[in-house]
C-alpha cells in the first residue's frame, strides 16, 4: 500500500501538467481554425460584396499569425493554377497558365488568338460571320501587277481569306476588283513579304487557318487550283510545300522543278557535290521562298525563325526543315498543281540607286549578305545551345 501511495503522489503533478498543456494546445488550434471560417466563407461571396468588408478584424495581432497567410496557403493547396489573395479590400488573381501578361485575368475572359475575319458594326456579333475561311493566302503586291494578282486571287475559293501587302502605298485603286472589297489590305512602302509576315502574320493571329500561303506577285497560275492543292497536301502529309515550277521558267533548283508523271515529289537529284545527304536540302526537305505554303503548326515554328532585320528571306529555304520532322517526308512539291515564275523584278526596282549602281543591284547585294548572316546566326545559335547542354555534336551542319 505504501508503494502504491507514493506512486500516486509522484504521478499526479505530471498528469496535471500534461492536461494543462493539451488543453492549451487544443484551445489555440481551435481558435486558429475558428477564425479562418469567416475568410473561407467570404471567399464564396460576390467580389463586389467582399470588397466592402474589412477583413482586418480577423487578425490575431498578439500572436503575430496572419489569417491572410493561413488562407493563402489553403487556397494554394486547393488549386495551384488559380491563386486568389484577399488583402486590404482588394481581390487579386494570378493565373500562371495564362498567356504572358494576362496572368491577372480570369482564364474565361482571355482571348489569346485572333483572326482576319471582317465583322459588321451593327447587329449581333454571333451573326456577323456567314462563313469562316479555313485558309489564308497573302500576296505582296504593287499596283503594276494588278492583272496578275486578279488572276491569282480567282484561283482561290471563298474558303480563303485574301490578304494583300502593298509595298507601293497604292490601295484604293484595287477596289476596281470586287474581291478587293472583301480582302485585307496592309500598306507600308518599300517592304518585303517577310518583313510583313514577321509583323502581321503572328501565329496567334493566323491560328484559325489550316494553311497559310505566302506568295510573290509574279506567279502564273493558269494550271493551279487551290482547292485541289489543299487536298493533295493533306493526302501526302505535307506540312511545308509549294507548287511545282514550269521547267522552262525561272528555275533555280531541281527540287522545285515540276514532274509530269506524279502528283507530288519529296526528293530529287542535284548537281554532283551539292547534296551531302539525300535527305537534306537542296535534294530533299526543301522548297523555295517565292510560293511556300505552311500548315498552321509549321508556320508557328517558321515565324519564330524569321529575323526582324533580315527582310529578304534568303537562306530561309534551307532552314525550313528544322520546323518539321521528319523533314524529308513532310516537305514536298505538288507537281499536278503547278505555276510559272515570271521573274518580274518589281520589288527590286523599289531600291535606291547608290554609288552608280542601279536600284536592283543594291537590293541584290543585300539579299546575298542576308543569306550569309542568316546562315551564321543559325550556326552560332546551334553551337551556343549545344555548349549550354554540354553536348559535343559529331556532325554539325550550318544550314
Amino acid at each position: 500500500m505504501g508503494t502504491f501511495g507514493r506512486s500516486v503522489i509522484v504521478r499526479k503533478p505530471n498528469e496535471t501538467m500534461r492536461l494543462i498543456v493539451l488543453t492549451f494546445v487544443g484551445v489555440v488550434f481551435g481558435f486558429l481554425i475558428g477564425i479562418s471560417f469567416p475568410t473561407l466563407s467570404l471567399n464564396k461571396l460576390n467580389s463586389s460584396i467582399v470588397s466592402n468588408i474589412d477583413l482586418r478584424y480577423i487578425r490575431d495581432k498578439s500572436s503575430g499569425f496572419s489569417t491572410q497567410a493561413f488562407f493563402d496557403a489553403w487556397s494554394s493547396a486547393k488549386d495551384n493554377r488559380l491563386q486568389v489573395q484577399i488583402s486590404n479590400d482588394t481581390s487579386k488573381i494570378w493565373v500562371p497558365s495564362n498567356p504572358r501578361g494576362a496572368e491577372r485575368l480570369p482564364p474565361g475572359i482571355v482571348a489569346a488568338e485572333s483572326d482576319f475575319y471582317l465583322r459588321r458594326l451593327w447587329g449581333k456579333p454571333s451573326e456577323d460571320l456567314t462563313i469562316k475561311p479555313k485558309n489564308l493566302v497573302t500576296f505582296t503586291v504593287g499596283y503594276a501587277q494588278k492583272k496578275n494578282i486578279d488572276a491569282a486571287v480567282k484561283k482561290f475559293s471563298d474558303d480563303f481569306t485574301i490578304l494583300l501587302f502593298h509595298y507601293d502605298g497604292r490601295t484604293t485603286e484595287w477596289d476596281e476588283f470586287e474581291w478587293s472589297k472583301r480582302a485585307i489590305h496592309v500598306s507600308v512602302q518599300r517592304q518585303t513579304k517577310w518583313w510583313y509576315a514577321k509583323r502581321f502574320l503572328h501565329p496567334d493571329i493566323v491560328a484559325p487557318y489550316d494553311y497559310i500561303f505566302i506568295w510573290d506577285e509574279d506567279l502564273g497560275v493558269e494550271h493551279f487550283n487551290a482547292v485541289e492543292y489543299i487536298r493533295l497536301v493533306r493526302k501526302y502529309g505535307l506540312e511545308i510545300s509549294q507548287p511545282g515550277l514550269e521547267p522552262n521558267k525561272g528555275l533555280t533548283w531541281q527540287m522545285t522543278k515540276r514532274r509530269g508523271d506524279r502528283e507530288v515529289h519529296k526528293e530529287t537529284e542535284e548537281k554532283p557535290g551539292w547534296c551531302t545527304d539525300p535527305h537534306l536540302p537542296p535534294c530533299a526537305a526543301f522548297v523555295e521562298i517565292m510560293a511556300p505554303v505552311f500548315s498552321r503548326d509549321a508556320w508557328r515554328c517558321v515565324w519564330h525563325m524569321l529575323q526582324n532585320d533580315l527582310v529578304h528571306g534568303w537562306g530561309l529555304d534551307f532552314a525550313l526543315r528544322r520546323c518539321v520532322e521528319p523533314a524529308h517526308e513532310k516537305i514536298g512539291v505538288v507537281d499536278s498543281q503547278w505555276i510559272v515564275h515570271q521573274t518580274v523584278p518589281s520589288l527590286g526596282n523599289q531600291g535606291q540607286a547608290e554609288n552608280g549602281k542601279a536600284p536592283w543591284q543594291g537590293v541584290r547585294e543585300r539579299c546575298k549578305k542576308e543569306w550569309t548572316m542568316f546562315r551564321l546566326r543559325i550556326e552560332n545559335a546551334e553551337k551556343a545551345l549545344y555548349k549550354e547542354m554540354g553536348i559535343v555534336p559529331l556532325n554539325t551542319t550550318t544550314d
